[in-house]
């Protein structure tokens, strides 16, 4: 006797032989598509055009993956066809690396190389040059790893240049690298330039080294929303210069963690160069830097100079360390106080020479005075007098404008509205009900997609989770929805099922100056409410969406100012009731005044959307 699957299974093949039409779209009528287009016309009292933008987000399952992948997810067995699924789904997954079997006998010249697992390269090279360009760049999700890189070389050099450059999700990891090297050097240059979420590692680099030199150049500069580690570096090695360079410059809410820096290592010599300058919340974390040395020389120069706020931390800093001078160099000097914390500084060392100039805005060093550390100035002031006109920097131009801005004529900053997260489309209900979404689930969350432990997409996947469970603001109303049914669920939740759904046409005109052409006034320009939905990184199409009151709701023409042709057709909202908005909100940095004070208006973004009550 067949099972209801099996009938259910035999029904889509009988039609998937035929087309039919179902709401203007032709094809089966039990794809996800399909039965949407059904869900929406039962749900929402007008119909969907079948160009709408929101039909391109539904699954582009077929009806029998559909029903293949939904068995599985009942099963708890999606993790068995993962890859197949994440294909066909349209999901945004990370490759699974296992380990090369590749050897490379002699210098070897990368050039336009992509997402490749290195083992044992360059171990036990004798002089020569390893150089890499162009290595992972302009690509979606970067997933690379070097298993003992240049272990045991001798007078060895290795190059990375562009390395992973303009791409979107970055996961790169780094053990043994250069460890017990003899002479020789390595040099990273414009590494993770302008990178969305890099998640970068590197353990035990140049541990037991002699001589072996290593130079970041250009390192992470303008990434966004990042985490860096590195582990037990330069540890044991012996006359060792380590040299960082332009270190996470104009990066946003970037995280770098140092331990184990240079420990118990001989003759060192560090140096960070314009570190974390002229970055938004960045948050730095060094352990165990320098412990047990003996004749080191550290660095640190323009050390988050011209930064906005962000978490520094340094414990345990030179201890037990011998004959070490340690220099810092325009420390802190930060628009908006940061929290800093300095424990454990040269407790237990011989010989110390420490100096601190131009050390800006924090007094957890009061102590310090005591114990033979030198301060040439100390600042209890931020390097500049006009707070307001610097941190807006870290607002871009366009981002947030006023009510009045929205009139013909008027030419206005134009942000980026381009969508910089990885391309992905929703789950079917059926599917996405049988999966777990929750962080108490995170485990079986990770085997399912197949990330590990500390790995790049476990922590994409619990920080997306926790913000979805975080207690909604007064007066707001949230959900996560990562199917296009719950969306529609979500917004006639609030609005009533008389909706209609917008966002900006393209993303012409973004980071220009733009001109004002008509503009329309959703619901007649009366003070409304509305559902705005705002894109999750995860691995698929997730939004989160929350209901808006006191708002209005704009369509505007956007033209090109020079030709005055019109170029694009923009959504914008602007919320009339900012009395609960943080005093330190991007909004008022950009235009000034306060919480209550004004109104702040900002554009749809592509692939985001808001929700409103249809005009008549």
């Amino acid at each position: 006797m067949l099972n209801l699957w099996n009938l259910l299974f035999l029904s889509f093949v009988h039609f998937s032989s035929f087309g039919v039409t179902l709401g203007g779209v032709s094809g089966n009528p039990f794809t996800p598509k399909s039965s949407f287009i059904r869900y929406w016309n039962k749900e929402v009292h007008r119909e969907i055009p079948n160009t709408h933008f929101l039909l391109s987000k539904v699954s582009p399952l077929t009806a029998v993956d559909s029903a293949s992948f939904s068995k599985l997810a009942a099963h708890n067995n999606l993790a068995s066809r993962l890859p197949s699924f994440c294909s066909s789904a349209k999901l945004f997954c990370f490759p699974d690396l296992s380990p090369s079997l590749e050897k490379h006998s002699k210098d070897v010249n990368f050039a336009l190389y992509l997402d490749r697992n290195f083992t044992n390269y360059g171990s036990d090279r004798l002089a020569g040059l390893d150089s890499f360009k162009n290595y992972s760049e302009n690509d979606n999700v970067v997933v690379d790893s070097f298993r003992r890189y240049s272990r045991d070389s001798a007078g060895h050099k290795d190059q990375f240049s562009n390395y992973a450059s303009a791409s979107n999700v970055v996961d790169q990891s780094f053990n043994t690298y250069g460890g017990a090297a003899t002479g020789g050097s390595g040099n990273f240059n414009n590494y993770n330039h302008e990178v969305n979420v890099p998640n970068l590692r590197f353990t035990s680099y140049s541990d037991d080294s002699n001589g072996h030199g290593q130079t970041f150049t250009h390192y992470t500069e303008e990434t966004n929303a990042g985490q860096q580690s590195f582990s037990n570096y330069g540890k044991n090695g012996n006359g060792v210069p380590n040299d960082f360079t332009s270190y996470g410059k104009d990066s946003n809410v970037m995280g770098s963690d140092f331990s184990g820096y240079g420990k118990t290592a001989n003759g060192a010599k560090d140096t960070f160069t314009s570190y974390a300058f002229d970055s938004n919340n960045p948050v730095n974390g060094f352990k165990s830097y320098g412990d047990g040395g003996n004749a080191a020389v550290d660095s640190f120069s323009s050390y988050r100079d011209q930064s906005n706020v962000g978490d520094s931390s340094f414990q345990s800093y030179a201890k037990s360390s011998n004959g070490a001078k340690v220099d810092f160099d325009n420390y802190g000097q930060s628009f908006n106080e940061g929290t800093e914390k300095f424990t454990g500084y040269g407790q237990g060392a011989d010989g110390q020479s420490i100096g601190f100039k131009i050390y800006g805005r924090n007094t957890t060093f009061k102590d310090y005075t005591k114990k033979g550390v030198t301060f040439s100035r100390y600042s209890n002031e931020s390097s500049t007098a006009s707070g307001k006109v610097v941190v807006s920097k870290w607002v871009e131009p366009g981002k947030f404008f006023r009510e009045k801005m929205l009139k013909r004529g008027m030419l206005i900053p134009m942000p980026d509205i381009k969508d910089k997260m990885p391309a992905r489309s929703f789950l079917p209900r059926t599917i996405l009900s049988k999966i777990p979404f929750s962080s108490s689930e995170i485990d079986q969350l990770k085997r399912i997609f197949h990330a590990g432990d500390n790995s790049t997409l476990g922590t994409i996947m619990l920080d997306a989770l926790k913000e979805c469970e975080r207690p909604p603001s007064p007066g707001e109303t949230k959900r996560c929805v990562g199917s296009a049914e719950d969306m529609v669920d979500f917004a006639t939740s609030v609005l009533g099922r008389n909706v209609e759904v917008r966002t900006t046409q393209n993303v012409n005109g973004s980071k220009k100056n733009i001109m004002i052409g008509s503009v329309g006034k959703i619901n007649g320009g009366k003070v409304t409410k509305s559902v705005s939905c705002h894109q999750s990184l995860y691995p698929y199409l997730l939004y989160y969406c929350h209901s808006v009151p006191k708002v209005r709701v704009y369509e505007a023409d956007i033209l090109d100012p020079n030709s005055m042709e019109k170029i694009n057709h923009g959504v914008a909202i602007c919320h009339l009731d900012t009395s609960s908005w943080s005093s330190g909100h991007g909004a008022f940095l950009a235009l000034g005044s306060g919480p209550g004070r004004i109104e702040v208006c900002h554009w749809i973004f592509e692939n985001d959307m808001t929700w409103t009550i249809a005009d008549s």
